[in-house]
């Protein structure tokens, strides 16, 4: 069935290089490794071993679909996602999903920040860390007219580092090969935690595979390049798998019991086995994974509620990227206070995760609903496969949802409030 989700894509494709047929995965991907994947991944392996690595599979399999929707809907409508939903729902939605977006990837912007105040500190304590980076990327994002294309040029380089990063520690590691084969078959189902929907929704990131529709159209493709969409689709997928894996197998190699609550206590596990340069080399991906995903979030929180509010949706207009400096702000000032008081920010995790359990479930929503309407993709609507794997990711999320309502939201607002 995933082999019918690729196949849907042109039936006049254009000839090029695999090579120039990626650009926009590569900045899904960075968005989508970030500390919170790092620490999940690491926990996981750490108390579950190897044992886990198909539920990886199953979610690249998920973000690969929704990030082809997402992909397919932007070449063949060559319309923002905003326009269309306010063409077939109504503006309501089109600034529902906006202000959700902006909530979620303001709450992630945190992490971010803390992400590479962890991996800068352990060169040199400095609490102020996060403040010239947020610099450097508000620079990064007003101080290009084709933002664009220096994004992909950034993210290409970020993403090679955390690869060999992440793979040398998994060389000082020596994981069992074996052990490692039989986790990727499907088992224990019945046994499955609810905490490794944490595992599902760092690497299932919706809002991620929505942006994917506003990165091809900055990536200018058309509908002759929907084979490269699908070509992107799938080296994105490949490499959010691979470099999720290898942290998994790393901590399940030499992590195995240890309790690991940040990333700083995973960087700081390994230094003891692999020595400091092991952990220096771990610090290296956690930068370039805490700092891809730093501008990247931003811009997806920024460009979404743009396009919902009629501010723009391309990075030639300033709505965009004026939003995507509140959201930059918004997370270092999170940031800071955390740094500074040494407290976890409560309040805004579960108003964060409050958000999430409408806007998730209402972007895959609606990325289904318009690639299956024949008024918006003519006769590129979505085959059954592609429906089908789609569905199956529509309702994980709305499980995720419905969890992290009642195990969460709810009694995070009541211990607030008591």
């Amino acid at each position: 069935m995933a082999e019918d989700v690729l196949a849907e894509s042109t039936s006049a494709p254009a000839k090029k290089s695999w090579v120039k047929s990626i650009g926009p995965g590569l900045v899904t991907a960075c968005v989508v490794i970030g500390p919170g994947s790092i620490l999940t991944s690491s926990k996981i392996g750490a108390t579950d071993g190897y044992s886990k690595s198909w539920v990886v599979i199953f979610a690249c399999i998920f973000m690969l679909t929704y990030t082809a929707l997402a992909a397919r809907l932007a070449v063949v409508s060559n319309q923002s996602t905003g326009d269309l939903v306010r063409k077939y729902a109504g503006n309501w939605l089109a600034v529902l999903i906006g202000i959700g977006v902006f909530f979620i990837a303001s709450a992630f912007q945190f992490g971010n920040n803390l992400g590479v105040h962890s991996a800068l500190t352990a060169f040199k304590e400095f609490d102020y860390w996060v403040i010239l980076f947020n610099l450097i990327s508000l620079a990064f994002v007003f101080g290009f007219k084709d933002l664009y294309k220096k994004l992909e040029v950034l993210m290409s380089c970020f993403v090679a580092l955390m690869l060999i990063s992440f793979a040398i520690n998994l060389c000082f590691a020596k994981p069992d090969v074996g052990e490692f084969a039989r986790g990727l078959l499907p088992s224990g189902v019945s046994q499955l935690e609810l905490p490794l929907l944490g595992l599902v929704g760092t690497t299932f990131v919706i809002a991620a595979a929505y942006y994917q529709s506003y990165l091809v159209r900055f990536k200018g493709w058309g509908q002759e390049d929907l084979k490269s969409g699908m070509v992107d689709a799938r080296v994105s997928a490949i490499l959010m798998a691979c470099i999720t894996l290898m942290l998994m197998s790393t901590a399940a190699a030499v992590l195995r019991g240890k309790d690991l609550g940040s990333v700083s206590d995973v960087a700081n596990s390994l230094a003891p086995l692999f020595g400091e340069k092991g952990r220096i080399i771990f610090c290296i991906g956690l930068f370039c994974a805490a700092f891809s995903s730093f501008i990247v979030n931003s811009m997806i929180g920024g460009f979404i509620l743009a396009d919902g509010l009629k501010m723009g949706s391309t990075p030639e207009d300033k709505g965009p990227r004026i939003l995507t400096a509140a959201v930059l702000l918004v997370g270092m000032g999170v940031a800071l206070y955390v740094i500074k008081q040494d407290v976890k920010p409560v309040a805004a995790i579960v108003a964060a995760q409050a958000v999430t359990v409408i806007a998730a479930p209402l972007m895959a929503g609606t990325l289904l609903w318009l690639t299956n309407k024949k008024e918006v993709m003519g006769d590129q609507t979505n085959g059954k496969g592609m429906n089908a794997i789609a569905g199956l990711g529509f309702l994980l999320l709305l499980a995720m949802a419905g969890y992290t309502a009642f195990a969460k939201v709810l009694p995070g607002i009541k211990g607030f409030f008591s």
